[in-house]
């Protein structure tokens, strides 16, 4: 047996082994799906801009329409992507009873379409915008196609004003209600399986400590390294879409 399956195969045995699983996803969990992630060379959507210019709420009270222009393509990638094998692995062993809910940094909705009930949407979501003067809130699928088409800012059907997308810019709280349920199931599991995700952006980085710190066993799946890899019970520097389906197989109903 090679070392690689000797970590894959500890693993399982963690996932088995375990009566309550979180999960916590980042961009590497959906690139698979033709997602971008935000900091590659070359391919991240940060790739030639200031993501203060272009995705901070100062820039966007003060202009929203470099926020639209960036965001114009990639919410067409949103519209049209899929899940993959890692988001349809999650939402089985949540249906097995043993995953209690996915904690993700993503905002593509993904793992809704594959079937996850129990997701806490930290950086925010596509499903609505919402209007920056009198706060009424549209569905993202009544706005966001025809955006897409048009690449007109997007304003309130009730009074006028620009909609914003539910998703957290920089300058922004995190949604503290949905933090603090993330935490609460934190604080409960046994296992903590972190999937795609480079744990270079706080506070999220800091929730596998905390499920370290309540005696949890922790599992980093992610194409390249981590600071948090010394930490970790299994580390697999892989695909999330080829390790994932081999974790939730070993408890699949």
């Amino acid at each position: 047996m090679s070392e690689f399956e000797g970590v894959i195969n500890k693993a399982i045995s963690l996932v088995q082994q375990a009566r309550s699983v979180v999960a916590l996803t980042g961009a590497g969990i959906s690139t698979p799906s033709g997602i971008p992630d935000f900091r590659s060379p070359h391919s991240g959507v940060w790739q030639n801009v200031d993501p203060m210019e272009v995705a901070s709420m100062y820039a966007f009270k003060r202009d929203p329409r470099p926020f639209y222009q960036w965001l114009r393509p990639l919410a067409q990638t949103l519209l049209t992507a899929q899940p993959n094998a890692a988001h349809v692995a999650l939402a089985q062993m949540e249906q097995a009873g043993r995953l209690t809910c996915v904690i993700t940094q993503n905002i593509d909705l993904l793992h809704h379409k594959a079937g996850s009930k129990s997701v806490y949407e930290i950086h925010g979501h596509i499903r609505e915008a919402t209007c920056m003067a009198c706060r009424h809130a549209v569905s993202g699928d009544a706005m966001m196609p025809h955006f897409v088409e048009t690449g007109e800012v997007p304003l309130c059907p009730a009074c006028g004003g620009v909609l914003k997308p539910n998703v957290i810019l920089f300058g922004e709280l995190l949604p503290l209600d949905v933090l603090r349920q993330a935490q609460i199931a934190i604080e409960a599991c046994d296992l903590m399986i972190v999937a795609g995700s480079s744990l270079e952006v706080s506070p999220v980085n800091d929730l596998p400590w905390q499920a370290k710190r309540n005696g949890a066993r922790l599992i980093i799946v992610n194409l390249s390294a981590t600071h948090l890899d010394p930490l970790a019970d299994a580390v697999i520097h892989a695909d999330v879409v080829d390790i994932l389906p081999q974790l939730a197989a070993a408890v699949r109903l």
